[in-house]
């Protein structure tokens, strides 16, 4: 199966641009680096794919960044060399910086990086202009289901999507699959095990093994501590940051606080949101809200996989899989939410150039009062307010 991202990535194959894959780890980077690679053979395409956890590879690289091109087969094409793993390099910045800049017409560099905290430190100004990120989160639904090798539901969802007034025998089978994928999540290896406690078991080994990996890359030094911090967001989700709070109940400093929240977000477990304000005085300009990039790890934080029906905190686990949906389609510095100092809230306004809207987000479409939201409208009279919500349940939910 391959994932949404890569057309994309083909497309910028011939770019001078280097093409660099970023994203937590386990998410499938590799296997869509050599699905690249497997392109370029299919289009005679000359490639290298080069995995820097070769420590022979890598000292060869580290001594020189010219001695890939003793890695480079003999032809008068530009060669696509697919490098994995490129924050192992001592300075991956100084090596793609002169590489772009002395043979981007012999060579075209596609890389990946699981550790997006290295990546953002080492890939200083030198890049501006050189590079182009791509960001692979865990699957969308729409890659779920082919993974699952549910391709009749898969089907059935772009017939429902083409046409606003279609319907399906097939919308109860769809709400089973949206239920698991919001418990457990979209990373590839939880997707493809059919049995839900092995699922259990390989997000507990993501939460207890390659995270762990983030942290010693990151130089972080109190692991209780950034556990604590991660278990408490996964318990809060959509809620506010309270630096001061967090620091106070975690017996740590607010700087350690800000840096934890940081390799968080650099290592794409979390995203921070910013509060949309014009009037200063009146709306809350501070604090930011988190979410999860990925509802399986989240409920792994918290060690809770009930069915929906069954759970206490279905409203936070809905508002942040909207949430997650968002970001497939916008860029995250656009995702804002709105909040008075009096609490009235808007959970999420996008704030964009052409297509400004807000999005009030419920559990149950029974539960939505409209009179709630008079202060925003009120105050933003042109900006459009719409409801979304899961129960009831019908072909509506995937025309979001």
């Amino acid at each position: 199966m391959k994932r949404n991202l890569f057309e994309t990535l083909i497309s910028h194959l011939e770019k001078k641009e280097l093409s660099i894959l970023v994203g937590a780890r386990q998410t499938g980077k590799t296997t869509l680096l050599r699905q690249v690679e497997n392109f370029c053979k299919g289009k005679n395409i000359p490639s290298v794919f080069m995995n820097l956890e070769n420590k022979n590879l890598l000292s060869e690289l580290n001594k020189s960044p010219l001695n890939i091109l003793n890695f480079l087969p003999v032809t008068e094409k530009r060669v696509v060399v697919l490098i994995d793993e490129i924050q192992y390099l001592e300075d991956s910045s100084n090596f793609l910086k002169l590489l772009h800049d002395e043979h981007a017409k012999n060579i075209k560099i596609v890389a990946t990086g699981s550790n997006a905290f290295y990546v953002d430190k080492t890939f200083k100004d030198s890049l501006v202009g050189r590079k182009r990120l791509f960001h692979l989160f865990t699957c969308s639904f729409d890659e779920y289901l082919k993974l699952r090798d549910r391709e009749e539901l898969y089907d059935e969802l772009k017939r429902i999507r083409a046409n606003p007034l279609a319907k399906t025998a097939k919308i109860e089978t769809l709400q089973q699959e949206w239920n698991n994928y919001m418990l457990y999540g979209g990373y590839p290896a939880v997707v493809k095990e059919p049995d839900g406690e092995e699922k259990i078991a390989y997000l507990k080994e993501i939460r207890d093994s390659f995270v762990k990996r983030d942290i010693l890359e990151s130089g972080v030094q109190n692991e209780i501590a950034f556990y604590n911090l991660f278990r408490t967001l996964a318990a809060q989700t959509g809620k506010l940051i309270n630096v001061n709070e967090l620091s106070s109940s975690l017996k740590i400093k607010n700087e350690t606080v800000n840096h934890y929240l940081y390799v968080l977000q650099k290592c794409f477990h979390i995203a921070l949101i910013r509060p949309f304000f014009k009037n200063l005085r009146k709306e809350l300009t501070k604090m930011p809200k988190a979410y999860f990039l990925d509802s399986g790890l989240r409920n792994c934080l918290i060690n809770n996989f009930d069915p929906l029906a069954f759970r206490t905190d279905k409203n936070e686990l809905w508002e942040n899989m909207y949430f997650r949906l968002l970001v497939e389609k916008y860029d995250l510095y656009d995702i804002s939410f709105w909040r008075t100092t009096e609490g009235n809230e808007v959970d999420f306004v996008l704030n964009r150039m052409k297509d400004t809207f807000a999005v009030g987000v419920k559990f149950e479409k029974k539960a939505i009062k409209e009179s709630k939201y008079k202060m925003f409208r009120s105050a933003y009279p042109e900006i459009p307010l719409k409801f979304v919500w899961i129960e009831p349940f019908d072909e509506n939910f995937f025309r979001l």
